[in-house]
């Protein structure tokens, strides 16, 4: 018997026709009978020598040792066969698709089929009994054949374990690198000026993004169909502002991720938000607004994480109209989130003025009602003694007590993005 070796691990080794003959049929398979009433079923699997199921080739059941073949069933692509056939004792043959005509590659003797019950019969070529009937040469192939399959196995279970460990620490880097500005002011302390503190925030966050991008590249061939690999690879093109490869990265995420069966939701709606973070921050708003709304679709369960994200995002690439329209979208979806009232609030104060006999602050239409309805949901929010003070300068002019930031219509308020959510 001679074997080609698998394609990858666990598909079934062919089974060839020269050398894996073990007899030859005195007489041609006939074509399938109708088996007489009253009659019994049979079914069961084919196993090849390598110990997967082997696909297509006949089960016939022969009642002369296997000289005739009386009664023949197809083998499925998963190695599974069944039929009916008169009681008997028979003897069950496999023969595979190439098997030449009067030779066969495996038979089982002495397999009873009983009127009106079903006999469970499989073809186990990893059988003792089979295995002695090949020659020494035979059996040394086959030795290798499982060598080389376990040798695979451990290999796969390697490359497995590595990307899994791979994605981990991905994990880890990008929250690092979000977190790279508090690291950095921690690490130098009071002594520290503001360049210095932004110059080990880049510092930081190139060597996490790299890291990730080193690590998703060669995760990338060592398990090519895991989505998640290329998501991650593309968010840290996005950090490295390579929005080209991180669109065609996050593409391809997208589509492995529509083929899983089942789809994992998670993943789609990620790389649905993916694309719309890259098309925010190229300037293409609408498509940016169909990729969130798709994230949100596939993902309900985290649809106001994707939609907040998408305010956020239009907020750090400073397009401020885009990101008043997403936050009244977030809005839409969830009214109950005070943080979208001052975002919305925000990317409208941007356009604010100053009365210059009053010095009061001049907010554009909606803009204060937003500020109002933040400090309503939260009046004790992270943003809220600033929004205060913002309101007031409105009502009162000069002689208002201005918020914490003090801020004015060119700085008022901060525009800085705080961490996105991450589903």
């Amino acid at each position: 018997m001679t074997f080609a070796l698998p394609q990858r691990l666990g598909a079934p080794a062919r089974l060839s026709t020269l050398a894996s003959v073990l007899f030859i049929a005195s007489a041609a398979a006939v074509a399938q009978q109708a088996p007489a009433s009253p009659a019994g079923s049979i079914h069961g699997r084919v196993i090849n020598p390598a110990g997967v199921p082997q696909p297509n080739g006949a089960v016939s059941l022969s009642l002369d040792g296997g000289a005739t073949l009386s009664y023949n069933f197809p083998v499925s692509s998963s190695g599974v066969y069944s039929g009916q056939a008169p009681p008997g004792e028979y003897t069950v043959v496999y023969r595979a698709p190439d098997t030449p005509e009067g030779k066969i590659v495996d038979y089982i003797n002495s397999v009873d089929v009983v009127a009106g019950q079903d006999t469970a019969q499989d073809i186990d070529m990893t059988r003792t009994e089979f295995i002695a009937r090949l020659s020494p040469e035979q059996q040394q192939q086959l030795q290798a054949l499982k060598q080389a399959n376990a040798a695979a196995a451990e290999a796969a279970k390697l490359d497995s374990s590595s990307v899994e460990a791979d994605l981990e620490i991905a994990s880890l880097d990008f929250m690092a690198a979000q977190n790279a500005h508090d690291a950095a002011a921690q690490s130098l302390g009071a002594t520290g000026g503001r360049e210095d503190v932004e110059s080990v925030t880049a510092e930081i966050e190139n060597a996490k993004l790299t890291e990730v991008e080193t690590l998703m590249s060669k995760d990338a061939v060592a398990d090519p169909g895991e989505p998640v690999v290329w998501i991650d690879m593309a968010r840290a093109e996005i950090g490295f502002k390579n929005y080209l490869d991180a669109e065609t990265h996050f593409k391809k995420a997208l589509d492995l991720a529509l083929k899983e069966d089942p789809p994992r939701a998670e993943i789609v709606a990620a790389a649905q938000a993916g694309l719309g973070e890259v098309y925010a921050r190229t300037l293409l708003v609408d498509e940016a607004g169909d990729a969130y709304e798709a994230a949100a679709k596939a993902d309900p369960a985290h649809a106001e994480i994707y939609l907040r994200n998408q305010v956020i995002v239009f907020l750090d690439a400073r397009n401020f109209a885009a990101e008043v329209d997403a936050a009244d979208t977030a809005i839409k979806f969830d009214p109950r989130q005070a943080e979208l009232y001052y975002f919305k609030a925000e990317g409208l104060a941007q356009s604010a003025t100053l009365d210059p006999e009053t010095n009061k602050l001049i907010l554009p239409p909606g803009c204060a009602e937003a500020f109002e309805k933040y400090l309503d949901l939260d009046p004790d929010g992270a943003h809220a003694a600033q929004v205060k003070g913002i309101l007031g300068r409105v009502r009162e002019g000069a002689g208002a007590t201005p918020g914490a930031t003090g801020a004015g219509p060119a700085s008022a308020p901060q525009a800085n993005a705080p961490a996105q959510a991450q589903p």
